[in-house]
This record gives C-alpha cells, sequence and structure tokens, in this order.
C-alpha cells in the first residue's frame, strides 16, 4: 500500500533523527499548469506542466542543511535522510537557526477556499485567447498583439516538522492577459490588461481585457517628453503597489538584523501620511496570499504593520528575531525543507476618500504614472528612482500622454507624503490605491 504524503513526510523526519539530526522539516509539492497562447488568429502555444518535488532540511546543534529530490522510493528517502544529515554536520555554525518549539506551533487550520473553480481545456483556453486578441485589434490604432493568453494552475503541499507540526493545503487559480501594440507615423506604444482569479465567476471578461488593453496602447500615441522639473506625481493603482513592495523590503527582519534598512530608526515612528494605514491579513477568504500559519508552522493574523502613519512591525521570522532579542510573529516564508525567509500574505494600503480625478484636481498639474521599469534604490538611503511613462496632467485633467521620464526622490520622504485615493482594487496579493505625491523630481529633456 503506498504511503499517504502525510505518512511519507513524518516517516523521512524519523529517518532523519534517526540519522543523527537534532530537528528537521520537510515539504512534499505537487503541480500541475495549463497555458494557451494565441498569435494573429491562430493557436501559438500550448504549454502543459506537471511537478512533484521533496524538500528536506535537517539541523545538527546551529548547523543546517537542505536537500530536494523527486525520486520518492523507500531507498532514495533513505539516502536522502542520511545525506543531509551528514551535509548538516559539515555546514557552518550559524548560532540563530532553529524550528519553532512545539509550543509555538498553529494548532487551527482554516478552510481559506483558495481552490479554483475553473480549470479548462486547451479549446477553451484558446478561445478566451482568440476573444481577446480580436477584442483588442478591434481598437482603432492597435496594430498587433505582443500577448494573447488564458492559463489555469492548481497546487497541493504537504509540509511536517520534528516538532509535531503537520499540515496540509492546495490552491488554484485561472487568468487571462493580453498586451497590445499601437502605432502611429512609425511610432509604437504598448500597454497591457489582465484578470487572475481563483472563481471563474469573478474574472472580467475576456473580451473587456483585450479592449481595455487596446484602448490603453492607442491612448498613448503621440508621447512626448517633458522638461526636466519638479512636479507632483500620481502612481497608477496597478503600479503603486511596486512602492509598497520597496516599503516591505526596508522592514524585513532580516535586513533590520544586518543593519541595511533606511527604516531600521523608524519603528513607532511616522513612516507613512498621517491617517495612513498598511494592513495585513494572512485570513482572507480566497486571497492569493493566504495561509492558515507561516512559513515555520507559527499562528498568523490580521495585522496593522503601519497605523495611522506609524510603523508598528518588523517582518520577523525565528532567525531573525532570535537575532534581534524579540518574539517571531508569524511573517516567516515558506521554510519546511528550506531555511525560512519573510513575507507577507494579503498587503494591502488602504483606501483613502478622494478618487484619482479628485487627487488630479488637487494636484492641478503634475504626471499620471501609469508604465514603470527598471526601478532603483538604495537600502540604506532610500534614495530611489525609476524610468516612466503615463500622462501629463494640467487643470485636473489629462492633457497627453509623456514617456522617457525618470522620476525621483527618497522613499522615506515619499511615503511621508503618500496621499492614497480611493480606487483600491485586489488583483493579488500585494494592492494598493493609486498614489499622490507632491514635489517629485522629474528628469526628461
Amino acid at each position: 500500500m503506498t504511503a499517504s504524503p502525510a505518512d511519507l513526510l513524518q516517516s523521512l523526519i524519523d529517518a532523519t533523527l534517526k540519522a543523527g539530526a537534532d530537528a528537521a522539516d520537510a515539504r512534499l509539492s505537487e503541480s500541475a499548469s495549463l497555458s494557451v497562447e494565441v498569435r494573429n488568429g491562430e493557436l501559438e502555444s500550448v504549454e502543459r506542466e506537471e511537478s512533484r518535488g521533496l524538500a528536506l532540511r535537517a539541523l545538527v546543534g546551529r548547523r543546517q542543511a537542505s536537500v530536494s529530490g523527486t525520486d520518492l522510493s523507500p531507498a532514495a528517502l533513505k539516502a536522502l535522510s542520511e545525506r543531509v544529515v551528514a551535509m548538516a554536520k559539515l555546514a557552518p555554525e550559524d548560532k540563530y537557526c532553529g524550528i519553532a518549539d512545539a509550543s509555538e506551533i498553529a494548532r487551527d487550520h482554516p478552510d481559506l477556499q483558495l481552490d479554483s473553480d475553473d480549470t479548462p481545456e486547451a479549446g477553451e483556453l484558446e478561445r478566451r485567447g482568440r476573444i481577446m486578441e480580436d477584442a483588442a485589434m478591434a481598437i482603432p490604432g492597435v496594430k498587433q498583439m505582443s500577448h494573447a493568453g488564458a492559463s489555469w494552475g492548481t497546487s497541493s503541499s504537504w509540509v511536517a516538522a520534528s516538532n509535531g507540526f503537520a499540515a496540509h493545503k492546495t490552491s488554484g487559480y485561472s487568468s487571462m492577459s493580453a498586451v497590445a501594440i499601437a502605432e502611429r507615423d512609425g511610432a509604437m506604444e504598448r500597454d497591457y490588461e489582465s484578470s487572475s482569479e481563483r472563481l471563474l465567476a469573478k474574472h472580467k471578461s475576456p473580451e473587456w481585457i483585450g479592449a481595455e488593453a487596446g484602448r490603453r496602447a492607442a491612448s498613448r500615441l503621440g508621447a512626448r517628453k517633458l522638461d526636466s522639473q519638479t512636479a507632483p506625481v500620481i502612481f497608477d493603482r496597478r503600479l503603486s503597489s511596486r512602492l509598497l513592495g520597496a516599503f516591505i523590503g526596508a522592514i524585513s527582519g532580516p535586513a533590520i538584523a544586518r543593519g541595511v534598512s533606511f527604516l531600521k530608526d523608524k519603528m513607532d515612528k511616522p513612516v507613512f501620511a498621517p491617517g495612513v494605514n498598511v494592513i495585513d491579513d494572512p485570513l482572507r477568504l480566497g486571497g492569493f496570499g493566504s495561509r492558515g500559519f507561516d512559513g515555520e508552522g507559527r499562528p498568523v493574523k490580521r495585522t496593522a504593520l503601519v497605523r495611522g502613519g506609524v510603523l508598528t512591525q518588523w517582518l520577523l521570522n525565528g532567525p531573525a528575531a532570535r537575532q534581534l532579542g524579540l518574539t517571531p510573529n508569524g511573517f516567516a516564508s515558506m521554510g519546511f525543507g528550506d531555511p525560512p525567509g519573510v513575507t507577507t500574505s494579503n498587503l494591502e494600503i488602504e483606501p483613502g476618500i478622494r478618487s484619482p480625478d479628485e487627487l488630479m484636481k488637487d494636484a492641478g498639474k503634475g504626471l499620471l504614472v501609469t508604465d514603470m521599469f527598471g526601478p532603483s534604490l538604495n537600502p540604506n538611503t532610500g534614495d530611489y528612482s525609476v524610468g516612466v511613462s503615463g500622462f501629463w496632467f494640467e487643470n485636473g485633467e489629462r492633457a497627453y500622454p509623456v514617456s522617457e521620464v525618470t522620476v525621483a526622490g527618497d522613499l522615506t520622504s515619499m511615503l511621508l507624503r503618500a496621499i492614497p485615493g480611493s480606487d483600491l482594487e485586489i488583483r493579488g496579493s500585494t494592492n494598493a490605491p493609486s498614489l499622490l505625491i507632491d514635489g517629485m523630481a522629474l528628469a526628461g529633456r
């Protein structure tokens, strides 16, 4: 009789302890995905992937090592456990490594409704791709498609550790995306639209996705260059979450422990404008970052990382907490077979009260950023710059598209001036509304 994944992991951990480990954890993962792309009305590609893999970590004193494999036969698993212990004994000492104490592990594993009800065959994915392409090409000015595709994916994972923790998680999603290219007088502009959901009923239609990608691309035709100046900047909600990502890196426990963060002295101090809240909610039903436990098996909960503009938390896993003399707080990324990192789950800046149009009217004139590329951040100082394109606005309204602009500032003061719009939309695991930041340096012609 074939052992269940849970029994297989427990046997592997027992064998690793028998081979000489003081502690061990492991992860077994399975995944499947299907993606289809259409080009010029024809099916261009169909890709199907299936994978299964195992990861195992052993700790001997304050030394640790990790191995992985795909052979789940008893002989291979026995060899894996012996190999990882031998590697751990030779590894350099890490005085902060370890697994959670049995008294710390999560006991309740809620059903967060992470499975998908949409796993269509290739023919249906092709149909969605064709609809998106046709809708985009029907927009005046659109000349070709860079991408029109649809996909789905599912995954299952089992985790276990020698402290008694064991859990199983499944998840799934489906997605559609289109990238349109518009052209006028030899100049080309591109833009995109997409939809990723767990439930089919929540998806935007393929017609809307294709047409919106086309409309966005066509609206950028005739882009001008700006003179270098200082002006207000509004980061569109499709992009503003990238600023939030830079902020999260700066409150990461490992970065704080190493002293390489521009926010290392900001605990319990303002880091956003007054009234701004940054929330992490791992228990959101159906969320793309939802989880019932962190990457070391500790409990998780909804947390205000920033409350009223004031920083309240570092993101701590066990090693970072030990190094800082603090208590782990549920932000470990997936370990179980590997040393854990840190991560958030469903992260967002709560929306403000003014719409993007109202923010534009408040600012008067400035730059609406709708695309950005090549961001540069100095993690020690917070100095930030990024290439952008978008729209110049005057008298509170869009005036003309612009391109080849660099926006620069220091993230510490940028976040303190950031005013959230009311247009928060949940599209993934990290989300933010449009953000208005005044006094930004724009480098143009």
